[in-house]
């Protein structure tokens, strides 16, 4: 084979003195037919090793993997690159030998040489969308195409040697049937390798490095972006901030397809956050008018939420009433649109609970919750309504109903909890905390479970037993008055059993999704509230110190910090660390309320009066910030308006949730 690689390159180096046409086709097809045959030979090489390799004991050292084969692998895609000439008859050999070298085993191929492996597959990859038709492409499992097989023996001896090649079987085998899915396959094993190899360092001295990692990796998504467009599947696209600017080109290629903008603003609405960009690709669906057919009533859904999300992000009265009053209006015309869309009916109910319409919203909910009766997110709200409205039984009825058919959503848990605690006490509110971290416990569990069983697919020694279970569990709580050494001493046992396990991992690296341990977080956080109900500080420290084993910085640890330091009278302490908390999260309301006080408290009301008039303009609808408000004016001898600040507080309370509606995700 290696004959054959420097034959071919020979010829094709060659100095070019003959006249005729035909004799220079035939030059490159002898050309060709070397490098073929010579990537064929390598293939078979390749296999013969995997199958020796395969067969020595373990633990013995593979056979080494000669750097020629990877140049005989990769020969075409780097020498024949995008911008070089080709013609019919590259193009064919191109697709006749290295193709085929898709049909052997990877790993020796990856680990010679991944950077190599890289260039290949990309080049390849481009190669296949830009200069291959598909009339001439012919599945690595079949023969070629007629025209071809009818060639002369010589030019095509490699025909023989290509049936030695060994095909794998099985249920998991893929084998692509276009050159456009095999570009999508050769783009995959890219971005596998690109991810990979992504330089991530911030030091200094990387950031060349870091550059041409993200020059290459921006390639293979961009020709990603290519493939996948071309067969339309702009759904796979929707996952990043990059997808944005794709689909927005691929809606000016099909200015008349509306799925595309919709996904768009999907995107936008949803993890991205971004409510203008998200706004103008609805209003590309609604102006499409009737010929966005049953997907005009998604582009108003789309607008109404962008609106309703505005209208929170947005800071002055004015602004929000407006923005309200539009989103209601998109939604009542998706809603005449689709009549029977159980989602749009939830939003439109969402809306007036946000701008306070109580009864108009349970209203248009019981509507949706005939039309799908057990959807999560209606039960939630429906609960939510009912705790403004001071009915807590009703809506802990509702929860335990929701539980029922999502026994392990914890956001479900988490309004559960607060119901509890308002109407049952925070005995109630504990035991629902601890089958919580049990559920945790369970969920965590499982997913070692499975990342265990995925890590013994991919290999075929036995894995090494590591002790990887996190155990949890809440103190008990102790009578403070009773000085009980004994209890204080049980106390931080268990602190130290509990955070022995979760503290080595948190300190290292956390297994599994970074949701699972925040949901952690906001467990021991919401168990330390509860704690702090009954006066045992002592039991909310602890879980207060369990959260910050896994997010110190967290704006939320710094802000139950600063309350534990406050109700502890340590104020300077407290004022610090919400303002840490607030710097993390400037937004904060909840954090803006306790820093107001507190340094009303410490005889700085100014200051006071501006953290919580900032409060106010940032959530209109938070009676605690009014209130606290209302304290501080009346501090300073501002007794009207004071007055006013405690009417509104008791007016918004009269209607306030008992956490914000916000809590129900807007998303399509």
């Amino acid at each position: 084979d290696t004959v054959a690689v420097f034959t071919g390159l020979a010829l094709e180096r060659s100095p070019n003195s003959i006249a005729s046409q035909v004799r220079l086709s035939e030059r490159e097809e002898e050309v060709m037919t070397c490098f073929e045959r010579a990537c064929v030979i390598a293939q078979i090489f390749l296999q013969e090793l995997e199958k020796v390799n395969k067969s020595q004991l373990k633990g013995a050292p593979l056979l080494a993997f000669p750097r020629i084969y990877i140049s005989l692998l990769n020969l075409f895609s780097i020498k024949r690159k995008p911008g070089n000439s080709f013609n019919n008859t590259h193009t064919r050999s191109i697709k006749g030998s290295h193709i085929s070298s898709l049909d052997f085993e990877l790993p020796y191929f990856l680990e010679a040489a991944l950077q190599s492996a890289y260039t290949a597959t990309k080049q390849l990859a481009e190669l296949l969308l830009h200069s291959l038709s598909e009339d001439c492409y012919w599945s690595p499992l079949s023969d070629p195409l007629p025209e071809f097989m009818k060639k002369e023996d010589n030019a095509y001896i490699c025909t023989t040697l290509r049936r030695k090649l060994q095909q794998h079987s099985g249920d998991n085998i893929y084998s692509p049937h276009d050159n456009v899915e095999e570009a999508l396959l050769l783009l995959l094993i890219s971005e596998s390798m690109a991810n990979q190899d992504a330089v991530i360092s911030r030091a200094p001295d990387q950031k060349d490095d870091r550059a041409i990692s993200l020059q290459s990796t921006s390639a293979v998504y961009d020709l990603l972006s290519i493939t996948l467009g071309r067969r339309g599947q702009y759904v796979m696209l929707s996952e990043s901030a990059h997808a944005v600017s794709v689909l927005r080109e691929c809606a000016k290629l099909r200015p008349a397809d509306p799925t595309v903008p919709l996904l768009a603003a999907k995107v936008c609405i949803g993890p991205l956050h971004w409510l203008e960009e998200g706004e103008r690709f609805a209003k590309m669906v609604v102006g499409m008018g009737e010929d966005a057919g049953e997907f005009l009533a998604k582009g108003f859904l789309a607008l109404g939420l962008t609106y309703s999300l505005q209208a929170t992000d947005a800071t002055l009265k004015s602004t929000q009433d407006d923005l309200h009053q539009r989103a209601l209006q998109n939604l009542e015309r998706a809603h005449h649109l689709a009549p029977e869309d159980h989602q749009i009916i939830l939003y439109i109910s969402l809306q007036l609970a946000l701008i306070r319409q109580i009864c108009d919203a349970i209203e248009h909910l019981q509507e949706a919750l005939k039309l799908c009766k057990d959807d999560m997110n209606s039960l939630h709200l429906l609960a939510l309504l009912f705790s403004s409205q001071k009915h807590y039984q009703h809506a802990l009825d509702v929860m335990d109903v929701a539980l029922a058919e999502y026994p392990d959503c914890f956001h479900l848990l988490f309004t559960k909890i607060k119901l509890e605690l308002v109407h049952k006490g925070p005995e109630e509110a504990l035991v629902t905390c601890r089958h919580m971290l049990h559920q945790w416990q369970m969920l965590y569990n499982v997913s070692q479970q499975s990342d265990s069983e995925k890590a013994n697919s991919l290999t075929e020694t036995v894995p090494v037993k590591k002790n990887n279970n996190v155990y949890l569990t809440l103190p008990d709580a102790h009578d403070n008055d009773s000085g009980s050494q004994r209890a204080s001493s049980i106390a931080a046992s268990r602190l130290e059993q509990a955070m022995s396990e979760i503290t080595m991992q948190s300190s290292a690296s956390k297994q599994g999704p970074i949701q699972l341990w925040t949901t952690l977080e906001q467990i021991w956080l919401q168990a330390a509230e509860v704690f702090m109900e009954q006066q045992h500080l002592k039991e909310a420290g602890f879980c207060i110190q369990e959260a910050a084993s896994l997010f110190p910085t967290s704006h939320a640890v710094l802000y139950m910090r600063g309350r534990l330091a406050e109700m502890n009278g340590s104020l300077e302490e407290a004022k610090q660390l919400y303002d840490e908390a607030l710097t993390v999260n400037p937004s904060g309301v909840e954090i803006m309320n306790c820093l107001g006080l507190v340094l009303n408290k410490l005889g700085r009301r100014n200051l006071a009066q501006k953290v919580l008039q900032d409060a106010v303009q940032i959530q209109s609808t938070s009676h605690k910030a009014w209130n606290s408000l209302g304290e501080v004016l009346h501090a300073q001898g501002k007794n009207e308006a004071a007055v006013e600040c405690f009417l509104t507080a008791l007016d918004l309370e009269s209607s306030s949730p008992i956490i914000p509606f916000t809590v129900i995700p807007r998303e399509l």
